[in-house]
């Protein structure tokens, strides 16, 4: 792993926290998508060389709604950007790691995407990253 991606963040209204964050950052989010197949709305902000990732729900059934229920707003998940997602899946796995997604998938960001499950990871939610360019 190369370095620390992004720290997402679960919030209700994403709006409401663009403007949060965007007065503690002392800046505006420079992007938002919407990422279907996670069923999830995203805004990203850069705190000097990193970045936060805002996640809203876009249904009821998504796992952003499921968290929220569940733990309420807050850090959701780590993100760590890797060279090959599908090496270090492999090598993981290895290391007896469970993985919630088994193959990379298309994430926000320009990103393909792979969580491990928070129970193999002491309970933080992990996910790999690797820009779609490589």
């Amino acid at each position: 792993m190369k370095k620390i991606e992004h720290i997402g963040i679960a919030v209700k209204d994403i709006e409401a926290s663009n403007d949060l964050f965007g007065k503690l950052f002392d800046k505006a989010h420079y992007k938002t998508e919407t990422v279907e197949s996670e069923g999830v709305m995203t805004s990203f902000f850069k705190a000097g060389p990193n970045k936060i990732e805002l996640l809203q729900a876009t249904h009821d059934e998504s796992p952003i709604a499921k968290f929220i229920e569940k733990k309420g707003e807050g850090i959701h998940h780590i993100a760590f950007a890797v060279e090959d997602i599908a090496s270090e899946i492999e090598r993981l796995k290895a290391e007896g790691f469970r993985m919630i997604h088994e193959k990379p998938k298309k994430g926000a960001d320009n990103k393909l995407i792979a969580f491990l499950h928070p129970k193999a990871t002491n309970g933080v939610l992990i996910e790999l990253c690797q820009d779609m360019d490589n």
